[in-house]
């Protein structure tokens, strides 16, 4: 269970309560304006433009509570700078390679730990990461016209994407690699594929299980596989319990059936 829904709004044009001075009024408006929003720094004519977000950041706990509480009562949602019972959201540490961005929160527990771990992933993803993520969207309806089924050409990015992959987001100047890949693209790995599962910690698959769990189209799995190895599957594949796992309910594109640990 995650305790939060992570979400990207798009605010550009679109007015953003921002209250409060000093550092923390000053760093929530660099934020709202890196995103295009029209900064509004009143309540009231936050309320009157139909502002949907509000960033309370004042220093007195009385008055914080009381903008939080006009604020959500105009049907905002709120972050309330270092008060995480009041914030309906929460910003996080944020790495730009757009259009590429990666979001790193804490739920509020701990803004230091989030900036540490994105100054570890600034040191792992290129800067070449945002050419690729524009290159493949340009691409869109040439891959469709070549792969037509959804399955097809997700499997086809799966492939052309992994670790060592000819558009491995990792390696730089993948981008460069678009139209050659396109012109010969393979389907992608499909099929059936069997794991046993040897614990109930999804730490414990390899390598190449928690590839395939990540890339199936199908789970079929027995009902006392963890919830923790199914989460490791992608949200949108479909998943068939039963204590038989038949194969005779396999569909189309890749399959893979989970055993619980013996």
């Amino acid at each position: 269970m995650i305790e939060t829904l992570p979400l990207f709004h798009r605010i550009a044009g679109r007015p953003v309560v921002v209250l409060g001075e000093g550092e923390a009024g000053e760093a929530k408006r660099r934020l709202v304006e890196r995103a295009g929003a029209i900064i509004v720094t009143d309540l009231r004519d936050g309320i009157a433009s139909g502002a949907r977000l509000a960033f309370i950041a004042l220093e007195d706990d009385a008055a914080a509570e009381a903008a939080v509480a006009q604020a959500r009562a105009a049907g905002m949602l709120v972050n309330a700078t270092d008060r995480p019972a009041l914030c309906d959201f929460t910003v996080p540490s944020i790495l730009d390679r757009s259009p590429v961005l990666v979001a790193i929160g804490t739920g509020g527990a701990s803004a230091g730990l989030a900036k540490q771990l994105r100054l570890r992933l600034e040191a792992l993803l290129p800067q070449s990461l945002g050419a690729l993520a524009s290159g493949l969207g340009a691409a869109r309806a040439a891959l469709r016209q070549r792969f037509p089924g959804a399955g097809e050409r997700r499997r086809a990015l799966d492939a052309a994407l992994a670790a060592g992959g000819v558009l491995d987001p990792l390696a730089e100047d993948s981008a460069a690699h678009i139209p050659a890949w396109l012109a010969g693209a393979p389907a992608g790995e499909a099929g059936l594929a069997e794991i046993t599962l040897r614990s109930d910690d999804p730490e414990d698959l390899t390598l190449r299980e928690a590839r395939l769990l990540g890339t199936a189209d199908v789970i079929v799995h027995d009902s006392r596989v963890s919830p923790a190895v199914l989460d490791r599957a992608r949200a949108d594949a479909v998943r068939l319990e039963s204590d038989d796992v038949p194969v005779r309910d396999r569909i189309a594109g890749l399959t893979v059936v989970l055993r619980a640990p013996l």
